[in-house]
């Protein structure tokens, strides 16, 4: 069992609120992403609930046992960090094991464990090698492999791919998604990198400057953001943020209407602008309109659509997916 329980969480350094108050639940087994700009408070959360870091306030629970001043060893959690923390003189097979050996198991149970990690992870023909002889997918997959032999509560992951390239990046999403469905296992991961929180969780917890703006399932967050903040972070590209006269006649202080839900036409529209820059990016296209009146629209087209900078474009916005936004930018 993994349930994780925050009540009233807060973090003080010196005179800096970090983390004023917050109240959230994990159950057993959700794959559930924290996400969020730098210095949004994400890690340090994190780190509270792995007892890396002291509560200010507040109280954590893990299975219906209040952990708040436990140790982090007596927490039943083991942590993947953003560097992989590898002991470069030792083999793979000895860098899984490590834990166990300091935990004094026997040595039959702890082969048994590291083949079954390296099975699962597909380390098996890589575990007589050293870290320097490995990629830094494979690499991370070994701290992965560390620990899973710790068969733990729940997973607690800080950013484990920000140091992978783009390529590695998009096949460890899978991989660490793939084990999830594996081992059944809670897990919380840490990321700046809302494609990431969009494509892996179960639930996303949004923060800002130490607050919880919204929890719910990547469409919960993309269909219905409760605020400006989570409309503007969630989706890529971003929101259309519109003020003035057409946020006016829809009754909000701003409207927001998504990429994908403007039509495009080359004949007419709702508003007419020009194409300022055009990316194209094989299957899609993204556009950067001006329109007069409304301010630069970001648009999605086909690969097919040919434009270049320039081009005048007709634009129809769908306003059964308008988004509106009141002047505290609360959702209406």
């Amino acid at each position: 069992m993994g349930s994780i329980t925050l009540r009233n969480v807060s973090k003080v350094f010196g005179e800096a609120k970090v983390i004023p108050s917050i109240d959230l639940d994990i159950n057993d087994g959700e794959f559930v992403v924290f996400v969020g700009p730098s210095g949004c408070g994400k890690s340090t959360l994190l780190r509270l609930i792995a007892g890396l870091e002291d509560v200010s306030g507040g109280q954590i629970v893990i299975d219906g046992q209040d952990a708040t001043e436990a140790a982090p060893a007596k927490r039943g959690l083991a942590m993947v960090f953003q560097s992989y923390a590898l002991y470069p003189h030792m083999s793979v097979r000895s860098n899984i094991a490590f834990p166990l050996k300091m935990a004094n198991i026997d040595k039959a149970e702890i082969d048994r464990k590291v083949n079954d990690a390296a099975r699962v992870l597909n380390l098996t023909d890589y575990l007589d090698r050293k870290p320097r002889q490995l990629s830094g997918g494979q690499r991370q997959r070994v701290a992965i492999g560390r620990a899973i032999v710790r068969q733990p509560k729940a997973f607690l992951f800080d950013e484990p791919l920000s140091n992978l390239d783009a390529a590695l990046r998009v096949n460890m999403r899978l991989e660490i998604s793939e084990l999830h469905q594996t081992l059944k296992t809670t897990m919380i991961y840490v990321t700046h990198d809302q494609v990431e929180a969009m494509t892996m969780a179960d639930k996303i917890v949004v923060l800002n400057r130490g607050r919880i703006e919204q929890v719910g399932s990547p469409l919960d967050l993309y269909r219905k953001p409760a605020n400006l903040f989570v409309a503007g972070f969630i989706g890529s590209p971003r929101m259309n943020l519109i003020e003035g006269d057409y946020a006016r006649a829809k009754g909000a202080k701003t409207a927001g209407i998504r990429p994908e839900h403007i039509g495009l036409s080359r004949e007419a529209g709702t508003w007419d602008g020009v194409v300022t820059i055009a990316e194209h990016l094989g299957s899609d296209t993204f556009m950067h309109v001006e329109v007069s009146g409304i301010g630069t629209l970001t648009v999605r087209a086909g690969g097919e659509f040919g434009c270049r900078h320039g081009d005048r474009v007709f634009l129809t916005p769908d306003e059964s997916k308008l988004h509106r936004f009141d002047d505290k930018g609360l959702a209406l």
